[in-house]
């Protein structure tokens, strides 16, 4: 198998979100997305004292995009305007479809509040086909236990979505991807197949990997040039990652804030629907 070689690495930057600070790995400089992934944020892990941490997102929209969240450690709340609502713990995944428009709020769930604990998170914007981004939105609660494991060689693989190595994830999607986080061990090497026209990404949340000739340090993220047919990776420490994987999407794209569109007129269309209600309403 040819392996592929990293085309690019980000280094991260730390930035606002609301009331929470966040690294942002994608988008980066020289970098808008790797289609069809368009943001990537990681939060924490951040140590809370019991009460300490009481603050959420306030309501906001999102349209054309499914925002995903990866919880790793804590506690989380979500509702929405669909009347949703969601209590998510330590391993379990959030995959919502904002589709033609969805008004959210999240933040530490009430439990984790009043104990405290350390909070850990990564959310991901994945974008939507032309012909389904203003589909239905919905809702996709994942409990870790339904999420499959899968060992190779000193890698231990959870797929959230898609498939790898025979075992498939539980979510649905509205393009071919994969998604699958890992622990792995000192020592262990792994080799991944994948189609040679979709785009491969690790996000590496801490510890370290040598991929071909570049090493891939905690909070980088490496992009691999479809110059072949797999990727390997070498754990050069102990660590854990996100692996992303898809068939772009060869399609305009514009955003402004929370929406996710082909062309501008829609961006325009998308903040008048939101200002009228159209979106729904969640009160705060």
């Amino acid at each position: 198998m040819k392996l592929r070689t990293v085309q690019k690495q980000t280094h991260i930057e730390t930035i606002p979100v609301g009331p929470f600070t966040v690294k942002q790995p994608l988008p980066a400089p020289g970098l808008d997305q790797v289609s069809p992934f368009i943001l990537l944020h990681h939060a924490g892990p951040a140590t809370h004292a019991p009460g300490a941490l009481q603050a959420r997102l306030s309501p906001h929209p999102h349209r054309g995009f499914e925002p995903v969240t990866f919880l790793f450690l804590g506690g989380l709340h979500h509702r929405d305007s669909l009347g949703s609502e969601g209590f998510l713990q330590g391993g379990d995944v959030q995959w919502m479809t904002a589709g033609s428009g969805i008004i959210h709020s999240e933040g530490p769930s009430a439990q984790f509040a009043a104990e405290g604990g350390i909070m850990e998170l990564i959310q991901l914007w994945v974008n939507l086909p032309r012909g389904n981004k203003m589909t239905k939105p919905k809702y996709q609660d994942i409990k870790a236990d339904s999420i499959p494991h899968l060992e190779l060689n000193g890698f231990s693989f959870r797929v959230v979505a898609g498939e790898l190595a025979g075992a498939t994830g539980p979510a649905s999607t509205f393009t071919p991807m994969l998604a699958a986080t890992a622990t792995f061990t000192e020592g262990a090497t792994v080799e991944l197949p994948f189609d040679p026209d979709w785009n491969v990404l690790v996000y590496v949340l801490d510890g370290s990997l040598q991929a071909g000739a570049e090493t891939l340090a905690g909070s980088n993220l490496g992009v691999f040039r479809t110059d072949g047919e797999g990727i390997s990776l070498a754990a050069l420490s102990g660590g854990r990652l996100l692996l992303l994987a898809g068939q772009p999407i060869s399609e305009p794209m514009v955003s402004y804030g929370p929406f996710v569109m082909n062309y501008e007129g829609e961006l325009r269309k998308a903040v008048l629907d939101f200002h009228e209600g159209r979106m729904g309403v969640l009160e705060a």
